[in-house]
């Protein structure tokens, strides 16, 4: 790839991860927080300058590219009408990295396999706040509750918690474990994630991270973003008054509620997997075949 193509592509990769992460820049700036879009930034602990960085990805040999050739995992190689270029070196990432990618590989590729399921309503995030006054406990977010502890409690005691996603299910209160009617664990998480989980959606971020300079600039910041939308969403269905911020509540104790999150919910699954196959691509490229 020459300069002149992958010099601009670079330059505007920049410029969209600045106006994705705009909002959460001005209020770092301000010195306040955001209980909304911090968690990309602390559950996944993002640095902007990281996504500001494109890559290629595997295979693209990049011409006139001195300074990546000083970055991690790239090597300078000699191009064919003369100069040099840099690329990834797949088999020294691989040898860093090699458990990792085997390990996202067996993931995503699980949970691409199988269908998604609907119905949780986001009922997560209000196990994780279930009778916390009550055991003298402070909730997770500096945000009002929007019903009230008793109402959010309420709306625990009087619905089905099926929540399959381990990262989720390990910060519920000790009150609401009790009620999740599965028993996700981190040895489990390959044979439990499914792809209608909007946990599991927000985390092909954090495999997109894993898997570093091998990701392309277009796949880590399509995958940033619907984190960031999905994130929205979770945290509009969750028993914090989000109003502060703008966004409108998905109130998923109506029926009108759930509807709109089942429909949020599957439209994100279906982003989700295109993005699944995307990273498997990329896994691909990188991984042997198999014997």
């Amino acid at each position: 790839m020459p300069a002149s193509a992958w010099g601009p592509t670079a330059a505007a990769h920049a410029e969209r991860a600045d106006a994705l992460t705009a909002v959460w820049r001005d209020a770092r700036d301000r010195g306040e927080a955001h209980a909304i879009e911090d968690f990309l930034f602390t559950y996944y602990p993002t640095r902007v300058s990281h996504l500001r960085r494109w890559h290629p990805g595997a295979g693209v040999v990049l011409a006139d590219a001195a300074e990546h050739a000083g970055w991690r995992w790239y090597r300078e190689v000699a191009l064919p009408g003369g100069g040099t270029g840099a690329t990834l070196d797949a088999d020294a990432f691989l040898a860093d990295r090699g458990d990792t990618v085997r390990y996202v590989r067996a993931l995503v590729g699980a949970t691409a396999s199988r269908p998604g399921t609907f119905g949780c309503f986001g009922l997560h995030e209000w196990a994780m706040v279930y009778r916390d006054r009550a055991a003298g406990r402070d909730h997770r977010h500096p945000l009002p509750l929007r019903l009230g502890h008793e109402g959010t409690d309420a709306v625990v005691e009087s619905h089905r918690i099926g929540c399959s996603h381990f990262d989720a299910f390990r910060f519920f209160t000790p009150e609401a474990r009790e009620r999740n009617q599965l028993r996700p664990t981190r040895e489990r998480q390959p044979a439990m994630e499914q792809p209608g989980c909007l946990h599991a959606t927000m985390d092909l971020y954090k495999w997109a991270q894993k898997l570093g300079p091998a990701v392309p600039g277009d796949l880590l910041l399509d995958s940033f973003e619907l984190a960031r939308d999905v994130r929205y969403t979770d945290m509009a269905a969750a028993p914090y008054d989000v109003s502060a911020y703008g966004v409108e509540a998905v109130p998923i104790e109506t029926p009108d509620g759930k509807a709109e999150y089942v429909r949020r919910q599957r439209a994100f699954a279906e982003r989700g997997q295109g993005l699944r196959a995307r990273l498997l691509d990329v896994c691909d490229a990188l991984l042997p075949p198999a014997p």
